[in-house]
């Protein structure tokens, strides 16, 4: 009943996640929500080490784009500072926004998934799309507003009812 609400794929940390990994799954393109996924909700800047693994995966052949709720002059400053095209606000779970970067981009949704940090928006937008989604636990969700804590404990009840495959390196 709630299928649509489960990722398909989880991990702890974005970097965590490989290219042979993303070749395995055939995953070419990566739509990145963007607080609380690959830097702190308060920072303006991207994590060093998940810019890292940004550039890596670039070199390697995956496509990225930044897809955020959040407001476009901040986010743009964040794609403006990796290079990245993005869409803001992405009005996630909608999957309207997902669907149209996708077209401008050219990306095929079979080999395109979107990572985020929470089930309301970004794993339910993703599959509400028809893209693969991919959960990371949220960097400092101590830190988030409130609209955005009080959300988590209803994930924390449904990824209890979740069967994916929990891909966790601890």
């Amino acid at each position: 009943m709630f299928r649509i609400l489960y990722p398909y794929y989880r991990f702890q940390k974005i970097t965590e996640i490989t290219r042979e990994w993303l070749e395995v799954q055939e995953l070419f393109a990566l739509l990145l929500d963007v607080d609380s996924t690959i830097k702190y909700y308060h920072s303006d800047h991207v994590l060093p080490e998940i810019q890292k693994w940004i550039v890596e995966m670039q070199s390697l052949g995956i496509n990225f784009c930044l897809l955020s709720n959040g407001r476009r002059k901040r986010i743009s400053r964040i794609a403006d500072e990796l290079g990245l095209p993005f869409i803001a606000p992405a009005y996630k779970p909608f999957p309207f926004a997902c669907r149209r970067i996708m077209r401008e981009l050219d990306l095929d949704p079979q080999y395109t998934g979107l990572i985020g940090d929470q089930l309301f928006t970004d794993v339910l937008g993703a599959n509400l799309a028809g893209i693969r989604s991919i959960l990371v636990s949220p960097l400092r969700p101590e830190e988030e507003p409130f609209f955005a804590r009080i959300k988590r404990p209803f994930e924390r009840f449904l990824l209890k009812f979740d069967d994916t495959e929990s891909l966790y390196s601890d």
